[in-house]
């Protein structure tokens, strides 16, 4: 599959564009294209209803562009002998057990064989396919396993940024309650139900009319824990399908959540690593005064 650009003649959604160009692929090969390949303005999009007009252009990504993810989309932050830290985009898993999936352990391990690594990446900790941000792999088994022996003892901050819908009372403070794996989604229960523990706390940065910027800090490491905290005090994130409201107004085409800092001690050297990403200036851009007003609308 070669990488195409496609001008809009008529207003249409997405994942219709994509059935009608691709009209003998299968429905899984349909929704694979939209989680993974199709850029707009020079952003990824998945959101299989994105209204398009005409006039605009979609690049659907062939696999001549997957190589490219680790030079621009997919950018290495660190890495030594024994550990990388990629900073993952929107739309990306951070491992799957399906091969034909683009993960970033499949980006990773075409990496290595580009340099000639005998080297395979291996998961430490994931984010989920819509959020974005600092992700550490390891590149040995042996290193993996030191890793989630002393996970707590060694990643000490870890900390992320969302945008939420209205703000947060109090403005900075703490949720608490336990997490349990529902059918469709992850359960919430202020008191001991046999679930697991989840403490996140936060801290309001920027706030308007409309939104709050926030900062969280993982005391505990659940499954969908902050979009669930944040359900939990009546500030879901933006453009949160499962947790978030079902009418989402947001301006955002991803989940308003990215993974911005994260601490550690090296588990084979010792070394004291610390490392951070910018904000995403699409969260920023929602408190400039412009958009304010024209949200307000």
């Amino acid at each position: 599959m070669k990488t195409l650009e496609i001008e809009i003649k008529e207003p249409i959604k997405l994942l219709e564009l994509i059935e009608r160009v691709f009209p003998d692929s299968s429905r899984t090969k349909h929704k694979e294209i939209l989680a993974h390949r199709v850029v707009i303005a020079s952003r990824r999009v998945t959101q299989y209803d994105y209204p398009l007009h005409e006039g605009m252009k979609v690049i659907i990504e062939g696999d001549d562009n997957r190589m490219k993810m680790l030079g621009g989309m997919m950018p290495i932050v660190f890495e030594d002998r024994h550990l990388l830290v990629v900073n993952k985009p929107v739309g990306v898993l951070s491992s799957s057990s399906h091969p034909n999936d683009i993960t970033v352990i499949s980006e990773l391990n075409e990496y290595f064989i580009r340099r000639r690594s005998r080297q395979r990446a291996h998961v430490v900790h994931r984010l989920d396919r819509d959020t974005s941000g600092l992700l550490l792999v390891s590149k040995s088994k042996e290193v993996s396993m030191m890793l989630e022996r002393n996970w707590k003892e060694q990643v000490y901050d870890r900390a992320y940024v969302a945008v939420t819908w209205g703000t947060p009372v109090p403005r900075d403070g703490m949720v608490r309650s336990w997490l349990t794996d529902g059918e469709y989604s992850v359960l919430s229960s202020p008191t001991d139900n046999g679930g697991k523990l989840a403490v996140t706390h936060y801290k309001t940065l920027k706030s308007n009319a409309r939104y709050a910027l926030v900062q969280m800090q993982l005391e505990t490491g659940r499954r969908n824990q902050i979009r669930v905290h944040m359900r939990d005090i009546g500030h879901p994130l933006l453009k949160d399908p499962i947790y978030g409201y079902k009418d989402d107004k947001s301006p955002l085409n991803r989940l308003a959540l990215h993974a911005f800092r994260l601490c550690f001690h090296h588990p084979v050297t010792g070394e004291d690593v610390r490392l951070e990403t910018p904000i995403p200036q699409e969260f920023l851009d929602l408190f400039e005064k412009r958009n304010v007003n024209k949200n307000n609308k």
